[in-house]
């Protein structure tokens, strides 16, 4: 869980209520402390049963990182595994709070972060989205304008009053991406989204960003995939260990990021993913 004793706050303000800002983040920083079982050797392992010494090891994921998304621009986050990119967008969510620092938050806000997550497997997928269309704040006559929208684009109109663990991990991204981007958010959060599915509704999903963006929706988008990044983003953040990088227009982020990687990582994560 996080820590620290500083009050943080993540408010969510309504849209009217603009300065110029959909999500304003002021000197962030987010602490994980976790507790680590210390083992040095087998035999002093077997004669303590097990029960080593326990330590605290704090991990801070995010440091001091301040940044503004105007209403209708799209931000893209990149980073290596760890650099603190998810911890960032969950936090902007409300989902992680803040050990120091303040988030603001303008306007209806739709999430995307780890696809399925918030679906009861037990229910079947139109259960689902009812739950997710009233946890959206959608009023039961919109969710049910909405409903064929979501079955629709998801393509999942014969296994809607299946179970969801019957479905597989394709079907439900499908269904977790389709839900998101049709709840017409003022504020989208996703996280690596975009490489679900097969490459179909890979491109289908690109085009529906595409739409969105097109619609001066505000995106905070979080993903490996440099060319999404490019086509859609007007800014880029590069984190890495948690500390802003670079900020700049996607290019130049983009480069030297690609650049960084050629030296630090050789092969190990590509510069480039297709949609």
């Amino acid at each position: 869980m996080p820590s620290g004793s500083e009050k943080a706050t993540v408010p969510t303000l309504p849209a009217a209520a603009l300065d110029g800002s959909a999500v304003k983040v002021e000197d962030l920083s987010i602490t994980y402390r976790t507790t680590v079982q210390k083992k040095p050797t087998l035999k002093k392992t077997l004669i303590r049963l097990g029960r080593g010494q326990r330590i605290v090891r704090e991990i801070r994921a995010v440091r001091d990182v301040s940044f503004e998304v105007p209403h209708g621009k799209v931000l893209g986050v990149i980073g290596v595994n760890g650099a603190g990119k998810s911890t960032l967008l969950r936090s902007i969510a409300g989902i992680l709070p803040p050990t120091k620092g303040r988030i603001e938050v303008h306007g209806r806000v739709s999430t995307l972060l780890s696809l399925g997550v918030g679906f009861k497997r037990d229910l079947s997928g139109a259960e689902n989205v009812i739950l997710g269309g009233l946890a959206a704040g959608l009023s039961r006559s919109e969710l049910e304008a909405k409903y064929e929208e979501i079955v629709d684009f998801a393509e999942l109109e014969d296994f809607m009053d299946m179970p969801m663990r019957t479905y597989s991990s394709g079907m439900y991204g499908r269904l977790a991406f389709s839900v998101a981007v049709n709840m017409d958010p003022d504020i989208l959060l996703i996280d690596e989204a975009l490489s679900v599915g097969d490459p179909r509704f890979k491109q289908k999903s690109f085009e529906k960003m595409r739409e969105l963006c097109a619609q001066a929706r505000t995106i905070v988008l979080v993903s490996h995939g440099l060319k999404s990044i490019r086509e859609l983003c007007d800014e880029v953040i590069w984190l890495h260990k948690g500390r802003i990088e670079m900020r700049a227009e996607p290019e130049a982020v983009i480069d030297a990021y690609k650049h960084f990687l050629d030296i630090a990582e050789g092969d190990d994560e590509p510069a480039e993913e297709d949609v």
